[in-house]
């Protein structure tokens, strides 16, 4: 998920006292960073010039003499010494994306404006290389079954979060660390990075949890957000579960878009020639693969994936065709025919099938069960609530009210709890924000709420149906010039807009 931030100078009351660490705290010296070059896996950064570090920090800030950790920092210095303004930071979202070369990758949107910074890329701690957190092997996967159920799904589902949960508090000393894997923590760590480098301020970008992670920053540190810029951000009065929830009518918008798309295009895919026709292709899909999952290239795909799979494409409209040729795919496969998976699919099969998968789902899990509230946490303890959630869904959400309000993550059984209450947001830091009017994914009342709490900010609207607006064009999506200009001017020294502002559609309408 992305399941993947950011303000600036401006100073309130509520600012201070939700920044505060407890009393007991003593400030915190950062160590120094000894740079060095990049780990060779790391091909973005070692093709940039980048040189990396280590930050000891402590585990627990409230114990600043106690047990440290390590954070991994990449550094590439401006070009573009004259007209320094300072350092660049940023997050790719999640929660559990790692970002060592996260803001390197910006600079082909931002341009000239990234020589201007010292571009500063980290991991989150227990992340990628920041002390990470692993836990016990996964037992050998079953066999999925031939026949099943939505009941039987859940209860899968049930069993296999508690599972990961033991799985994670058992291995190693994990106990000690979990409680500390909070997104306030990751704040305090960037300002650290900011510390360690010398610098009185820092900039940032982050998308979907980087920008609420962004927005925590600037709560906690009001004096020392400089440029910041959020991209695809949620509600702060809601939690983890709540968000997750709340994305399940805006998917199924997403769906009607694409189906309409895909009946204009009848002739190519054959899912029906009018949109409500391709939405009951769709339904007899999951409707069958709830009673007998869908063989193919050697895997059964139950109701869950596919769902999954649905979720993950309906996301941009520039994945309305992937979608349609997996949709095309899976029906064939479902009414037994030979057929290979298209690319968009066997991308996503070979990704389940790999050794990754698990270290992918635990680094999300880690934030999402260790926070207490929003931009993570608030998951209910008993799973029969995630089980009538799911079937009051399906009347208005037939397509993801049953993945939105199931069991995403293994919180319910996890087993520690956070060391400090959720962060209220609420303050008068300049910040530049970005959201998608369609956004499926965190959808676009979040940001007006979180825009309201950020009364000093500034909200770019794109009318597109995507998750991130910011640099579209350089992950070879339709870029939004009005967006990606807004944030190169901000991030180079220029004022907030005046006002709001609505960005038209890029490349006509669809």
């Amino acid at each position: 998920m992305r399941i993947t931030t950011l303000l600036a100078a401006g100073l309130g009351i509520t600012g201070l006292l939700a920044g505060a660490v407890p009393a007991t705290a003593q400030p915190v010296t950062p160590s120094a960073l000894t740079w060095g070059p990049c780990p060779r896996e790391q091909k973005e950064l070692v093709q940039a010039g980048a040189e990396c570090a280590h930050l000891t920090v402590p585990l627990d800030y409230a114990d600043p003499g106690g047990r440290t950790i390590r954070i991994a920092v990449s550094r590439v210095k401006a070009k573009d010494q004259a007209h320094r303004r300072g350092i660049l930071l940023s997050n790719p979202g999640g929660p559990g994306g790692q970002g060592l070369a996260t803001t390197v990758g910006l600079r082909t949107t931002l341009k000239q404006v990234a020589d201007q910074y010292d571009l500063i890329g980290f991991d989150p701690r227990f992340l990628g290389g920041s002390t990470p957190i692993q836990c016990d092997p996964a037992e050998a996967p079953e066999q999925p079954r031939t026949t099943t159920s939505p009941r039987l799904d859940f209860e899968d589902t049930v069993r296999r979060s508690r599972s990961t949960a033991l799985r994670c508090a058992r291995h190693n000393d994990n106990k000690a660390l979990l409680p500390h894997a909070s997104s306030r923590n990751v704040a305090r760590d960037m300002d650290a990075i900011r510390a360690a480098l010398g610098e009185r301020r820092l900039s940032y970008y982050g998308v979907s949890y980087g920008a609420d992670l962004g927005a925590v920053y600037t709560q906690m540190f009001p004096r020392r957000a400089d440029r910041i810029v959020l991209d695809s951000s949620t509600d702060p009065e809601a939690t983890q579960y709540e968000l997750f929830r709340r994305a399940g009518r805006p998917l199924e918008e997403g769906l009607d878009e694409w189906a309409s798309w895909t009946a204009r295009h009848a002739d190519t895919y054959r899912l029906g020639r009018t949109g409500p026709e391709v939405r009951a292709t769709v339904q007899k899909l999951l409707d069958n693969a709830e009673r007998r999952p869908v063989a193919i290239a050697g895997t059964r795909l139950g109701a869950p994936l596919l769902r999954l799979f649905l979720r993950q494409f309906v996301q941009h409209q520039e994945d309305d065709a992937a979608l349609a040729r997996t949709v095309r795919t899976l029906v064939d496969a479902a009414a037994g025919k030979e057929t290979e998976p298209n690319p968009e699919l066997a991308g996503m099969l070979d990704f389940l099938n790999s050794p990754d998968v698990d270290d992918a789902m635990t680094g999300g899990a880690v934030f999402m069960c260790g926070d207490a509230g929003w931009p993570a946490g608030g998951w209910p303890r008993d799973p029969e609530t995630y089980w009538r959630n799911t079937v009051r869904s399906r009347g208005d959400q037939p397509v993801f009210g049953p993945l939105v309000n199931g069991m995403t993550a293994p919180c319910a059984f996890w087993q520690t709890t956070p060391k400090e209450r959720a962060t209220r947001i609420g303050n008068d830091v300049p910040v530049l924000m970005l959201q998608a009017r369609r956004d499926n994914n965190v959808p676009y009342d979040g940001a007006l709420a979180l825009h309201r709490k950020l009364r000093a900010s500034r909200l770019v609207t794109a009318d597109i149906r995507s998750h991130g607006v910011f640099a579209r064009g350089a992950e070879g999506r339709t870029p939004v010039p009005c967006a990606d200009r807004a944030v190169t001017d901000y991030l180079g020294g220029g004022a907030l807009p005046v006002t709001d502002v609505t960005c038209p559609a890029p490349g006509g309408t669809r």
